[in-house]
């Protein structure tokens, strides 16, 4: 994978970046999606924030490489602090962290957010926590996608800024309100796979010496959705 030629999952998430954009991609490492959107043509300004220094070297070299100096501009920082109030960055992508470092990227720069239209976040593990925020912190889930790449299953959320206050019920907010309606095969995969790993901590909590209640509850009540949608899914 380079600039050129990305991999399904960022070409992905560079799907739904709005056509002269002005975004900041956070965690970019080598600052491949924003350099690939710039030789596009379909953004008008990019940010790479890097908060680790070898990462945002490899980045500031890859943007050297394609003459995109002028457009991507490398930043070491941590987080959303990688944007300043000149940018005027209007679309945030992170991608290929975990659900809850996401969550706290988001959380910890609300200054930077003002202006933003439209977040699109792709974690690796914990996508509930990432819709939680969204509804509590006034942005509207648009679309969702979910996909496999070597071996490893993708959700790819994108929501923008929400005119009337929106929530999500349990189900939504565990699977995905686009991908609960859609159900696809990689869907279906994902929670089968899911369903038996809930089924398993079970097992073992049950079999403690001292059982974690809340735990366990939590445990039975997740199998208790994901049964119910895969049974739906089904009919």
């Amino acid at each position: 994978m380079d600039a050129k030629q990305l991999s399904k999952r960022l070409a992905t998430v560079g799907a739904f970046v709005p056509s002269g954009a002005r975004i900041a991609d956070i965690g970019s490492d080598h600052a491949y999606l924003p350099a690939h959107l710039a030789l596009k043509k379909q953004i008008s300004y990019a940010v790479a924030g890097e908060v680790v220094r070898g990462p945002y070297e490899n980045a500031h070299h890859e943007i050297q490489k394609l003459a995109l100096s002028e457009l991507v501009h490398p930043r070491l920082a941590d987080g959303l602090a990688a944007i300043e109030p000149d940018d005027h960055i209007d679309t945030i992508t992170i991608a290929g962290m975990g659900g809850p470092l996401i969550r706290q990227i988001l959380t910890q720069g609300p200054a930077q957010l003002v202006g933003v239209k439209r977040l699109i976040l792709q974690p690796n593990v914990g996508a509930a926590t990432v819709r939680e925020w969204l509804s509590q912190n006034g942005f509207e889930l648009v679309d969702e996608r979910i996909l496999a790449e070597d071996g490893h299953t993708y959700e790819i959320l994108v929501a923008d800024r929400a005119t009337t206050p929106v929530t999500y019920s349990p189900a939504e907010t565990l699977f995905g309100p686009f991908l609960l309606a859609e159900k696809s095969p990689v869907f279906i995969a994902k929670w089968q796979h899911e369903l038996a790993r809930a089924q398993q901590a079970v097992q073992q909590m049950q079999q403690a010496k001292v059982e974690p209640t809340a735990h366990l509850a939590a445990a039975q009540a997740k199998i208790t959705l994901i049964k119910g949608v895969l049974e739906d899914a089904g009919k």
